[in-house]
């Protein structure tokens, strides 16, 4: 029978060349071994030398594996690790956002003991207060500056009355309910106040500009007294405000007076006392009621 025609003339030979090579590697190997054994038995000595220059032939390579198994290790070490770290990272960053809102509160904390305790203090020193309330609002876009109190005509509160919280004076009383009162506030255009000029004694008088900021002026004109960081003082010229009560800072100097910021702000203050008439006798009704109406 003829061979098939598909058949490689060449696929015989290559495979009869392999089967022989490993043929010849087998029994190489082989003598290469009972050499070796008759070598450690018939000369000891001979064979540790063999043996360690094998040794030392064979040590590239195997410092090369372990150079790939270590650098596979960490690797994967590596790969571990990293995972780990963001774990650890994301429960970090939570214990850290618990932190800061407990950090929030408890200064919203300190600051409402901060309000109590000055208005505490400010009571203690008010000989002849007439009511304590809360600031339960105030206009701040209007250019009517007004402020609204939890006191009233059953706490004793009148028209005309000051008002003040622990940092300075507010504004005076213009309009009352049984239990709740509306403050004009010293930045009312409406509102002027008679001060004096702590750091000299000079008589000033504040109106309000109806921005948040108050206007300041020397009663003396053709001169400028005023300085940036002076605080600006009731006088109680007038007889409606008790003097030495703080009003405003001056925070820049102007052509013929200075602009200057309230020292209490209701949006800060949180409480608020009404206060007697300083010296009612000069007070005379018919001006308070027609502040009170503006």
């Amino acid at each position: 029978m003829a061979p098939p025609k598909s058949r490689r003339s060449g696929f015989s030979k290559r495979a009869q060349v392999s089967l022989f090579i490993g043929f010849v590697v087998l029994v190489i190997g082989a003598l290469s071994g009972l050499a070796l054994l008759a070598l450690s038995i018939a000369a000891p000595r001979t064979y540790d030398v063999v043996r360690g220059a094998a040794l030392d032939a064979t040590r590239p390579i195997a410092e090369a594996g372990t150079a790939v198994a270590n650098t596979a290790q960490g690797i994967f070490t590596g790969a571990g690790d990293y995972w780990d770290a963001a774990d650890q990272n994301a429960a970090l960053r939570e214990q850290r956002d618990a932190l800061e809102r407990q950090l929030v509160e408890a200064e919203a904390i300190k600051r409402e003991n901060i309000r109590l305790k000055q208005t505490i203090g400010l009571v203690e020193r008010a000989k002849e207060e007439i009511a304590t309330g809360r600031i339960i609002g105030s206009s701040q876009d209007s250019p009517r500056r007004y402020a609204v109190i939890t006191v009233g005509a059953r706490h004793g509160v009148e028209i005309g009355m000051p008002v003040r919280s622990a940092k300075g004076l507010l504004g005076r009383v213009i309009d009352r309910g049984q239990t709740a009162s509306r403050v004009l506030l010293v930045t009312d255009r409406g509102n002027r106040v008679p001060g004096e000029l702590l750091r000299t004694g000079e008589a000033v008088i504040t109106s309000g500009r109806g921005d948040g900021s108050i206007d300041v002026r020397p009663l003396e004109v053709g001169r400028n007294p005023f300085m940036p960081g002076d605080i600006i003082a009731t006088s109680g010229t007038g007889g409606l405000y008790s003097p030495r009560i703080p009003i405003a800072k001056v925070i820049r100097q102007e052509d013929d007076g200075a602009i200057a910021v309230p020292l209490a702000r209701p949006d800060e203050s949180g409480f608020a006392i009404v206060e007697p008439i300083y010296e009612p006798v000069l007070v005379d009704d018919t001006p308070v009621v027609q502040q009170a109406s503006e």
